[in-house]
C-alpha cells in the first residue's frame, strides 16, 4: 500500500474552499471514476472518495485543504504520477479561485 498526503493553505474562507473542493470532486468523479461523498460541518468539511484500488479523504477548512489517499497494491507503482496529477489539479483550481476572488 502507498499513501499520498497533500496540504495546501489558502485564503478563500470556508465557503470559497467548499466551491473549490466541489469542483475538484466533480473532476475526479468524471475523469477517474471516483465515487465521492461530501459532508459539510460547522468549521470543516470532509469529502470521501474511492474507486477500486484507491480511497481517500479531503478535509476542507477556512484556510487549508488536507488530502490523504491510500493506493492499493496494483496502483502503488503509479503513486508518484497520481500525486503529481492531484497536486496539479488542486493547484489549478486554487489558482483559478484566487484570481476570481
Amino acid at each position: 500500500m502507498s499513501d499520498i498526503h497533500i496540504e495546501r493553505n489558502h485564503t478563500l474562507g470556508l465557503e470559497g474552499a467548499r466551491e473549490v473542493a466541489r469542483g475538484w470532486l466533480e473532476k475526479v468523479e468524471s475523469e477517474y471514476g471516483m465515487d465521492c461523498k461530501y459532508s459539510e460541518g460547522w468549521v470543516s468539511d470532509t469529502a470521501k472518495f474511492s474507486r477500486p484500488g484507491a480511497e481517500g479523504t479531503l478535509r476542507v477548512t477556512e484556510d487549508n485543504f488536507t488530502l490523504r489517499m491510500t493506493l492499493g497494491f496494483l496502483m502503488e507503482s503509479y503513486a508518484r504520477q497520481i500525486e503529481e496529477q492531484i497536486t496539479r489539479n488542486l493547484d489549478d483550481l486554487l489558482g483559478d479561485a484566487d484570481t476570481s476572488g
